[in-house]
């Protein structure tokens, strides 16, 4: 696990192209602790930051060079299935002088070219010089698991495992205001795009090439499948065995490391699922939780203790409390180069941190959510679906429960909250509903915030292009599933943990989201995932007689940063006399201030609504403006 950065001139190589990679690759630090490099090639620069995780010696170190000197590698990420590839490879006479999966990856690379991506099971983002041909090739992992951002002109291509790299290169820092408005919607950026114009991530599953010229090619190798066929080769029983025997292949693979390795355990459905199967092939796993000292109805980690017991495991679980939570709070907005405002990140970072100083690798149990419908979201889009008597009450009750006060500081406050919301986008068509309930505002709420807003169209055709995986009938849920990993995994969930793990120097492996499961799963019925009130069916099912009988036939908790209490008390003096004072958004020309003061008003009243969500996006942003256009 590293941090890569590169620039690709189409002129001639200078001494300032040297410096500014060399910034790039300094400003990673914490991504790549161990060591770092920076290799000039015949007009391109590759920099590298090292978490070394397989064969840690010096023979691995990156940027990495073929015997010929034709070819260079800097590599971001893990290529499990290794070792398979390099006897192949040694049994067609490559000689090897490491022990990594780098090295495995460049000779097949060199032998394959864009054809290599369809054997690696794994995470990565890397780039490849060719210095006979001056060509430059970067690809990205099937899910988007590992982040690779980049500004593409006609003087060079720059790219980066972070933006707070790439902005060492002198980019252009002009805020793409469409962007903007999605992360006012959804308080994160929907990926490819990024803050900035001209400035994106590269797609997953895609490979990009860059010639000399300036031209290039580039190609999608992995797309999540549509399968369309109602008729499936195995019954409900095979496919929960199938199931099992995939999971447990893809945790094994993810076992693989010289440097000390755990797993993250909620107590969840997901993560006991993963510690199950990893403690089958570890003796004495180290496991790791974090409880709530001062939020008790939202600590579960009596069950994570009840895995753990059953499994054998070293567990450790870090208790927190409000005031630790907020102590680490403007250490996580630091770090943060894009505007990011999913607020659970910041127990991740917590996690992460406490985890760090036992392991370097830790599992975890991301991404099964996502395709196994495991959200409240989708049991309301199953319910709206399917029609009957709970879909056309909530229409008919909806504008009479939006008279109550809604918030999320009270039990009923927020059941009537989501009443409200369940029962507008019932009335809405597929996408648009998806969309409404993937954010926390309605109707013009962004355009009325905007100063100078996108034009109306623009916003609406970034919604549909979100949502665009988004079908009608009930047969079509996969797509539905589809659409969240392509938009709430890629850009929220996985850059969340990215983010945050990567802050505390720890590599964090999914093992749901190895292909293998993924194509399984997307070839199963919907009505195996989903089935009355039952969320991720069959992956509780599959587990049933091998999980502790107590995480079953309970609420799904979660938990949620006390962001109402912290922006009324703790953060309040920097929002009203700094970040979102008169003052500072005049100046900044982006916001309509009446339109924020309203917002601040909703906040301390009785009736707050969304708008501690929507409040605390603005202070991400504001605080990430700041630091990166001021």
């Amino acid at each position: 696990m590293c941090g890569i950065a590169g620039i690709y001139s189409f002129q001639r190589i200078s001494e300032k192209h040297q410096e500014l990679t060399q910034n790039a690759v300094s400003r990673m630090g914490l991504r790549g602790p161990d060591t770092s490099g920076v290799l000039q090639c015949k007009n391109a620069i590759l920099g590298h930051a090292r978490l070394s995780i397989i064969d840690v010696s010096d023979a691995a170190s990156q940027p990495f060079t073929d015997p010929t000197g034709r070819y260079s590698i800097v590599f971001n990420g893990e290529f499990f299935n290794f070792k398979k590839h390099r006897q192949a490879l040694e049994q067609q006479g490559v000689t090897f002088r490491s022990e990594s999966d780098t090295e495995v990856l460049l000779q097949l690379f060199i032998r394959e070219k864009e054809q290599c991506l369809k054997h690696i099971n794994g995470f990565f983002a890397f780039a490849v010089f060719d210095n006979e041909t001056s060509e430059l090739f970067v690809a990205r992992d099937r899910f988007g698991i590992k982040p690779l951002v980049y500004h593409f002109n006609s003087e060079r291509f720059v790219f980066a495992s972070e933006m707070k790299a790439l902005v060492e290169f002198e980019i252009p820092r002009i805020i793409n205001h469409v962007s903007l408005a999605a992360y006012l919607h959804l308080n994160y950026i929907p990926q490819p795009a990024t803050i900035f114009q001209d400035v994106f991530t590269l797609e997953p599953g895609t490979w990009l090439s860059i010639m000399p010229d300036g031209k290039t090619e580039s190609g999608i190798y992995y797309d999540i499948p549509e399968h369309t066929s109602l008729e499936l080769p195995y019954s409900y029983d095979d496919a929960k065995q199938k199931l099992i025997e995939l999971l447990d292949a893809a945790v094994e693979r993810r076992l693989i490391s010289d440097v000390p390795l755990g797993a993250f355990l909620s107590g969840g459905i997901d993560s006991s699922v993963v510690t199950a199967l990893a403690s089958r092939h570890v003796g004495k796993l180290k496991t790791f939780s974090i409880g709530y000292k001062d939020e008790p109805f939202f600590d579960e980690t009596h069950y994570a203790e009840l895995v753990a017991k059953k499994f054998g495991t070293e567990h450790t679980v870090f208790k927190l409390s409000n005031d630790d939570l907020f102590e680490h709070l403007f250490q996580v907005l630091d770090y943060t180069d894009m505007p990011f405002a999913d607020s659970s990140a910041l127990a991740v970072y917590i996690l992460s941190m406490h985890t760090r100083k036992h392991v370097t690798v830790a599992l975890s149990g991301d991404g099964a959510d996502e395709m196994f419908a495991g959200y409240n979201k989708h049991l309301a889009e199953h319910i709206v679906r399917t029609g009957g008597f709970k879909a056309g009450l909530s229409k008919t009750a909806a504008p009479m429960l939006k008279r109550f006060p809604q918030g999320r500081n009270s039990p009923l406050q927020n059941k009537i909250r989501q009443l409200v919301k369940f029962g507008e986008g019932a009335a809405l068509s597929e996408q648009e509903r998806y969309w409404q309930w993937a954010g926390f505002t309605q109707g013009n709420d962004v355009q009325r915030l905007l100063k100078s807003p996108p034009e109306p169209v623009a916003i609406s055709e970034n919604a549909r292009k979100c949502t665009r995986w988004v079908a009608s009938s009930p047969e079509s849920f996969n797509m539905l599933l589809k659409n969240d990993m392509k938009l709430i995994l890629q850009s929220d969930m996985l850059t969340k943990v990215d983010l945050m793990s990567m802050a505390n120097s720890l590599e964090v492996r999914v093992p749901f989201l190895d292909h293998t499961v993924v194509d399984f799963v997307f070839s199963l019925p919907p009505q195996w995932k989903i089935y009355r009130e039952m969320k991720k069916r069959i992956l509780q099912d599959a587990f049933r007689d091998i999980l502790p009988p107590e995480l079953y036939n309970r609420p799904k908790k979660g938990f949620e940063v006390p962001l109402l209490k912290w922006l009324r008390t703790g953060l309040n003096e920097l929002l009203e006399k700094d970040l979102l004072s008169q003052s500072f958004v005049e100046s900044q020309g982006l916001f309509h201030y009446p339109e924020i003061r309203r917002l601040l008003s909703k906040l301390h009243s009785g009736n707050p609504g969304d708008s501690h969500a929507r409040i605390w996006g603005l202070l991400v942003f504001q605080y990430w403006h700041k630091k990166y256009l001021l």
